[in-house]
């Protein structure tokens, strides 16, 4: 009897550590290969961004892309790139909490300081909210923090000097002709503009102001109903009139007027799913999963999920105002850029979605897909940044088949926004 009770105590007890260790493994299996994608793509993002450290001195010019002869690209205080720089230091920050990092986001954001001044164009929200608005989750010093507050109330007043009560929408751009030549743009409002909307929510909740959010919302409404297509495919450019009444509907780095910009599909994915989180109002869930639904379900997405710079290039029905032929490639250029930007839209969206696993798996393809060799750098190469294979704008031969600084931004939030849910 008791060499009986010993075995069952004994085979009991074998059981439980079999058991025990089974789980371990298992956790071990599951959660591992996702935490050292991640670790890997900062261990890369930190030599990267170190080089361009190292490369950009002067703080009036900031990274965007590289030239011809694969030196560094910079750009001034009034493009619409200049704040991502510095957001994505404060990524690398947040991921590795050296103080080092912080020390350079805090530099590189200071630097943009008159930038809140900026009324030229929509893009207000791009360069102030990746660069003082990360920083305000991270900064400690309350004499700094009231200093950034200030400047995004600011940032906020800018952006609505281009809102129109009577067109209920913010103006993207200036007065400009269109590629036809014969079109010349009034009111336009490019389907980008969904990403500036960040701002202005965020400004009304740091003042108790709601007038910030309510332009937002105008804003975002008006896209709905006149940049979506019944398929939620979306126009880049919708130009109104003084009373608001839609004009034209056509393109400026897509394809064709009736084609699907691949990062414009993203802007509104990613903008829409903002809007919901901003605001709870389930019209814009379903704006955000439909255009999702377009982009994931297309036949010209490609396996790895990274598409194509326009998911309608060369196709029969589509007819570019501009000279595609001069400008043809051998191949279609991928946009890396497009495929980082939905990676962390979707990441969010899947947060929100009923059904989360529709969104959040295609989500961690793209970022599986973007953290292979073929989309991200090898360190000491693609001139210090994180992505290969972007496209700017196809149609004005500008930034094809290289480098972006927003997507190196849009990837590393992604990652960080993955991490979140894994944990």
């Amino acid at each position: 009897m008791k060499q009986t009770s010993f075995n069952i105590k004994h085979y009991s007890f074998l059981l439980v550590c079999t058991l025990t260790m089974m789980v371990v493994l298992s956790a071990f299996l599951w959660l591992s290969p996702k935490s050292e994608l991640i670790k890997d793509d900062f261990t890369v993002a930190e030599k990267q961004y170190s080089e361009l450290l190292k490369t950009s001195t002067d703080l009036t010019r900031f990274p965007r892309t590289i030239n011809q002869d694969r030196s560094l690209k910079s750009t001034d205080i009034k493009d619409w790139t200049q704040g991502f720089f510095a957001g994505n230091l404060w990524y690398i920050y947040e991921y590795t909490k050296n103080p080092e990092w912080k020390t350079a986001a805090t530099k590189w954001t200071e630097a943009l300081e008159q930038a809140q001044f900026l009324t030229q164009h929509h893009d207000i929200g791009f360069v102030m909210y990746c660069s003082y608005g990360n920083a305000m989750k991270f900064e400690k010093d309350p004499k700094k923090l009231e200093q950034y507050r200030k400047i995004l109330i600011q940032s906020a007043e800018s952006a609505l000097t281009r809102f129109d009560p009577k067109v209920g929408l913010i103006k993207s751009w200036n007065e400009k002709k269109s590629w036809d030549k014969k079109t010349t743009w009034k009111y336009p409002v490019i389907i980008d503009n969904m990403m500036n909307l960040e701002l202005l929510c965020y400004v009304s909740k740091i003042t108790g102001n709601p007038k910030y959010k309510n332009a937002a919302i105008s804003h975002a409404l008006n896209t709905m109903k006149n940049h979506f297509r019944p398929d939620f495919s979306t126009y880049h450019v919708v130009d109104y009139s003084a009373n608001g009444k839609v004009l034209h509907r056509q393109t400026n780095q897509g394809y064709a007027d009736n084609s699907t910009w691949s990062r414009g599909q993203g802007w509104a994915i990613y903008g829409f799913t903002m809007m919901y989180r901003e605001t709870k109002d389930k019209r814009f869930l379903e704006a955000a999963q439909k255009a999702a639904d377009f982009y994931l379900n297309n036949p010209n997405l490609p396996k790895d999920k990274i598409p194509n710079w326009d998911f309608n290039e060369g196709q029969k029905g589509y007819t570019p105002d501009w000279d595609y032929e001069a400008r043809k490639l051998s191949y279609i250029p991928r946009d890396a850029s497009a495929g980082a930007l939905v990676a962390s839209a979707l990441i969010e969206l899947s947060t929100f979605s009923k059904d989360s696993k529709k969104y959040f798996k295609p989500a961690e393809q793209m970022l599986q897909s973007l953290s292979d060799s073929t989309y991200l750098a090898k360190p000491g190469s693609n001139s210090g940044f994180i992505l290969k294979h972007c496209v700017g704008s196809y149609p004005h031969n500008s930034e094809i088949d290289v480098p972006l600084i927003y997507a190196d931004y849009y990837f590393m939030e992604a990652l960080l926004r993955y991490q979140k849910i894994k944990e």
